[in-house]
């Protein structure tokens, strides 16, 4: 029979027992990066979450089979949610069988019901639930994931790969002068300065400064930001993250910003060309640009790379509410979100980490 725990404090041997069990789950189980147990730390620290998660075993002292990372995200102004996992596309359930899956919903589903929350909310990648607590399926946003396995010659074949329009447009950020550099903590404060500014140009409330920090100081070499540089001025900024997924290695793009000022270098379309060239030198077999909803303009500018669809399913039990109420793009936000456009950054960096902590 399998027994669930919660767990609100993962030590270092469970955090290594769960690590263990995450990079031998066979495929299909929805194991990938993003559930190691370092995120509970960083969501807890840098957010402000209460974070915990379920780990399911067959015996009491008997290896772990299923795990699923929780976060209860609260406001005043937004409600309450439990979320696997806020600013994470993919950190649903994991399990070895379907009884490994049931038991942990169930747990989740005690658990949403014990802290009073609007929605439970599992962000699968690999499999949807069929059961009677799953109320609403959103499935409009799709993971753009470009495969490197098949690039001849590593970093310099990405070339051949490249469609003549992209190859243009890489040239004219060579012509531009452009420059980027890879690197930890002490480019946080480059990085911040366009993501922040972009952030506010596109009407949304920025994350805080300390995430970035800690997503760096908790996962060492697997996480590095770059930073483009067009006459010495930052002008273009991402996060990557490496790691491995159902045994194949893997890099993605949370976070990436371009100041519109510099639009005319090319610096983002310059700046993938690098991260690409980047991901292909670790000798990684998959690139994960995020997700876009289809026909978007950001689904076009990561299709264009080559970047193919896949289905991504965040699944609710709804307690009360609409799933949709706090997503940015429901219209009752058009006003709010044209007000912040206007309003100065250094105000957004101010307010904008209060409000977004509140956003699951």
């Amino acid at each position: 029979m399998v027994t669930t725990q919660v767990i609100h404090h993962i030590d270092d041997a469970l955090a290594g027992e769960l690590r263990r069990f995450l990079a031998d789950a066979p495929a299909g189980s929805g194991a990938c990066h993003e559930h190691d147990p370092g995120w509970l730390s960083v969501l807890r620290e840098a957010m402000g979450h209460k974070t915990m998660a379920l780990v399911a075993r067959e015996t009491a002292d008997g290896p772990v089979v299923g795990y699923l990372p929780l976060a209860l995200v609260s406001s005043h102004l937004f409600g309450r949610f439990l979320v696997s996992l806020p600013y994470l596309n993919r950190a649903g359930i994991v399990a070895t069988n379907d009884a490994v899956r049931e038991a942990l919903l169930a747990g989740a589903v005690e658990l949403a019901d014990k802290f009073h929350v609007q929605y439970l909310e599992l962000r699968h990648h690999a499999h949807t639930l069929n059961h009677q607590s799953i109320s609403h399926n959103r499935d409009e946003k799709q993971r753009m994931v470009m495969d490197l396995s098949g690039v001849a010659g590593g970093p310099d074949g990405l070339w051949e790969a490249y469609s003549a329009k992209v190859r243009n447009q890489i040239r004219k950020g060579d012509k531009a002068g452009l420059a980027i550099r890879f690197g930890g903590r002490e480019l946080i404060d480059d990085f911040y300065g366009v993501f922040s500014t972009n952030m506010r140009d596109l009407g949304t409330p920025v994350y805080p400064r300390c995430l970035f920090a800690s997503i760096l100081d908790t996962f060492g070499d697997s996480a590095e930001l770059a930073v483009v540089r067009h006459e010495g001025t930052p002008v273009a900024g991402a996060l990557l993250i490496h790691g491995r997924s159902a045994g194949i290695e893997e890099s993605q793009v949370p976070s990436a910003s371009c100041l519109r000022s510099a639009n005319h270098t090319n610096a983002n379309m310059w700046m993938y060309h690098k991260m690409l060239e980047r991901a292909a030198g670790r000798g990684v077999s998959r690139f994960d640009f995020g997700r876009s909803s289809p026909d978007s303009g950001t689904y076009r500018f990561k299709r264009q790379w080559g970047a193919e669809p896949v289905p991504t399913t965040w699944q609710y039990y709804l307690r009360h509410g609409d799933v949709g109420a706090v997503r940015p793009d429901n219209p009752k936000y058009q006003r709010r979100i044209a007000a912040w456009q206007r309003l100065p950054v250094w105000v957004t960096r101010l307010v904008g980490p209060r409000i977004v902590r509140g956003i699951p």
